[in-house]
């Protein structure tokens, strides 16, 4: 059987586990120091532990539940893609996107995914299973590990890796909380982004929350015709269903919300598209993010021309929408949700087996 994962405990849960070891209660602060102020990849580098608590703790947990398959680093280094190993053998991608004055890492909460949206290489995969809080977590501070080494650290993260966060709610919140906690990884809840395709009742639980985590919601489409076909959750939440919940949100919250706009080539990027998009987000407090496509093996589609970008975001800013075009980072690396593990997977793949 495998050991349990010591990121997945919760402060409670570290306490009474420590307690029940004869260990005063205060030894939880420390290890959570040392896991989400410190990033200690191992309880070696836990030095103000006992060594016989450490030995017990490396008897029975795992610290780091992620090992690296391989990772690349974009020509213009601004972009470093990583491809973990599970425990269990599945993997996942997490990315690091640099900025003048951001360090953003975009992470996965499930291992494939369930919404088949057929653009996207995560989508074309499958579902495998949800990642639990401490997995989702291990991400970020194998990343806060190597920005500290250069004097830097994690300004925001995005959950818009492999995976529908909010299919995997509660340990998704679970990860946030702990991501957002003062005595953990301390990262303000505002600096934190959940993009969803659209299940409505769990952005109406969202609402509820009371960190001030930021939502974005992955529209792709003016109408329902066209979104059941590249957003096949549509076809359970169409779009009157989602902009109701959405504005239900924004007057509960009173925060705005980012719609993603992924633009393919003469499928959802006209100026008739533009202007039918404008009148459905009409009175939203709101902002589209508008993303060209990363070209996706395997996708019919692929990204709009510059031309036809800037033209669609001219057309909804003459209709007041706010809109902005996501700056395309990490191409030379597959840096696409999912593209690297299918790469990766497709190199096995090929490779001769030796026992042949």
């Amino acid at each position: 059987m495998s050991r349990p994962n010591l990121l997945d405990l919760s402060r409670d849960q570290l306490t009474a586990t420590l307690t029940g070891w004869g260990q005063p209660a205060y030894r939880a602060a420390q290890i959570e120091n040392w896991l989400y102020k410190q990033h200690a990849a191992s309880v070696d580098e836990m030095t103000s532990l006992p060594k016989a608590l450490r030995q017990r703790l490396a008897d029975e947990f795992v610290v780091q539940p992620l090992s690296m398959v391989t990772a690349l680093e974009s020509a213009d280094g601004f972009t470093r893609k990583s491809l973990f190993a599970l425990p269990d053998g599945r993997e996942i991608e997490a990315v690091l996107m640099r900025y003048d004055k951001r360090n953003t890492l975009c992470i996965s909460t499930q291992a494939g995914c369930a919404m088949d949206c057929p653009f996207c290489a995560t989508g074309q995969m499958g579902f495998m299973r949800n990642l639990t809080a401490g997995e989702i977590v291990a991400q970020v501070l194998i990343y806060a590990r190597q920005l500290g080494a250069e004097g830097k650290h994690v300004t925001n993260i995005v959950f818009m890796g492999m995976g529908e966060p909010l299919a995997n709610y509660a340990e998704t919140w679970k990860a946030i909380r702990r991501l957002n906690d003062p005595d953990g990884f301390n990262l303000g809840a505002r600096n934190m982004t959940l993009s969803t395709v659209g299940l409505v009742s769990a952005i109406r639980q969202m609402s509820k929350e009371p960190e001030q985590v930021g939502l974005a919601v992955s529209l792709h489409a003016p109408d329902d015709e066209l979104r059941n076909t590249i957003v096949p959750i549509n076809r359970r939440f169409p779009l009157a269903m989602l902009l109701e919940a959405v504005r239900d949100y924004i007057i509960l919250t009173h925060r705005r919300v980012t719609f993603e706009y992924a633009l393919m080539d003469h499928l959802n990027d006209s100026e008739a598209q533009a202007d039918q998009l404008a009148q459905l987000l009409d009175g939203l407090l709101c902002h589209v993010n508008l993303i060209p496509l990363n070209p996706t093996p395997g996708s019919p589609w692929s990204g709009s021309s510059d031309e036809r970008v800037y033209a669609f975001r001219d057309r909804l800013k003459a209709a007041g929408i706010p809109t902005t075009v996501r700056l395309r980072r990490g191409i030379d690396i597959a840096a696409g949700c999912g593209q690297l593990h299918n790469a990766h997977s497709q190199q096995r793949k090929a490779a001769p087996n030796p026992e042949v």
